[in-house]
């Protein structure tokens, strides 16, 4: 492997472990901070702001990222999200919290700026095992961040976001003294137009094939919100478990994840082709989540993580799909894009499941998983008809 991929999934990895340090404790944090036990919907408002932001800015980060190269927006990027940290390790208030989310929104370009980074550094047909290896980065920091900050969490509640903030930090300094830049920048004269966060969908209807793909990502994005929303809450609220044991599980399912992200993509893809990989890690995640629904002791969870953990087996090869709608001077536009359905999907579902949860909160809290259960069962049928198209694709010029 070369030094820029080493790189590039190192610091992956540190931001995911930053990242999934705060989520066995936000939900205690914003008790502490609202003086309410019933937060939900807060965590739901903080997810959504944040996701709010990024819509609104991940497109023009991406196509600076074509302008001016990939390595600068990847260094704002980071300095957003250690300043993101140290204002919500010492915020005494809501509103400082709200602030800190919306500036790690505002700066979010992490992984579509790594994406577009591999991107053009990899041939097509190594594009979906690296994609892969990319998404295992983020299994590593899951397995090493939730334990972390459950331990954290329980000995003092700001130090987890402290502990995130150093790491962001170490992050920065590994992309400023050692990432080098992926592609030499076009040079092209900055349109401003490009700051309208609509724009971006002009293009995707413009290009054929590109909408289906954005319209998955979109729907399976959705339904990936449930589980930073509600998986701390219904933890407690179920098993009782205390940080340490979110941690823990969220650990277990980053061990499960990373060995599947390693291990399966690319004979997944090989044996089932993209489309069917993609179907078959949701029927996967449906398994899981019926499971995790009518669990009644922790450690029926611990027993299902390499089941929900296969769901990882479709994600690259999606992303493998999109990548050949356009070609190499359009990829860090096309991540754009894609983050903006995302953070499309992150605005709505987040108050939409949390909302859920508080309905469902005292009488059966596992019933959010059903509903997730739900939404997966609608996108089978767009997968395989929207996508096939995409199948088959070769790059648009642009």
């Amino acid at each position: 492997m070369n030094k820029p991929l080493i790189v590039i999934f190192a610091a992956i990895c540190l931001d995911a472990i930053g990242i999934s340090l705060i989520f066995p404790i936000l939900p205690r944090l914003l008790e502490e901070v609202t003086r309410s036990q019933n937060i939900a919907p807060y965590i739901g408002v903080m997810t959504a702001l944040y996701a709010a932001m990024q819509f609104v800015f991940a497109p023009v980060l991406g196509s600076l990222s074509d302008n001016l190269g990939r390595r600068p927006v990847l260094l704002v990027s980071l300095a957003g999200a250690a300043v993101n940290y140290v204002i919500m390790a010492f915020a005494p208030q809501l509103w400082m919290l709200l602030l800190g989310r919306a500036i790690a929104g505002l700066t979010s370009a992490n992984v579509s700026v790594a994406t577009a980074y591999i991107t053009d550094i990899s041939p097509e047909d190594k594009r979906a095992r690296r994609f892969g290896l990319l998404s295992a980065m983020f299994g590593v920091g899951f397995i090493v961040g939730p334990v972390l900050g459950g331990l954290l969490g329980d000995y003092w509640l700001r130090l987890p976001f402290i502990a995130a903030a150093v790491l962001n930090g170490c992050n920065l300094l590994i992309a400023l003294f050692v990432l080098p830049e992926s592609r030499t920048p076009s040079g092209r004269k900055i349109d401003l137009a490009a700051f309208n966060p609509l724009r971006p969908l002009r293009w995707v209807f413009s290009m054929k094939g590109l909408m289906p793909i954005v319209l998955v990502y979109f729907i399976l994005s959705a339904t990936g919100e449930a589980y930073g929303t509600c998986w701390a809450l219904w933890g407690f609220d179920t098993f009782r478990w205390n940080g340490l044991w979110i941690g823990l599980s969220l650990g277990a399912f980053g061990v499960c994840q990373t060995l599947v992200q390693i291990f399966l993509p690319g004979p997944a893809t090989k044996l089932l082709g993209e489309r069917w990989a993609v179907v078959a890690g949701i029927t996967c995640a449906c398994i899981a989540l019926v499971a995790m629904a009518f669990a009644s002791q922790g450690w029926v969870i611990f027993a299902i993580m390499p089941i929900f953990a296969l769901a990882g087996v479709g994600s690259p090869a999606f992303q493998a799909l999109a990548t050949r709608q356009v070609d190499q001077t359009r990829q860090g536009q096309l991540q754009g894009v894609l983050t903006s359905a995302i953070s499309l999907a992150t605005i709505i579902s987040p108050l939409a499941f949390s909302t859920f949860y508080f309905l469902v909160q005292k009488d059966w809290p596992g019933a959010i998983w059903l509903s997730v259960v739900a939404i997966y069962a609608v996108a089978i049928p767009l997968v395989l008809l929207g996508t096939r198209a995409a199948q088959s694709a070769k790059p648009v010029k642009a």
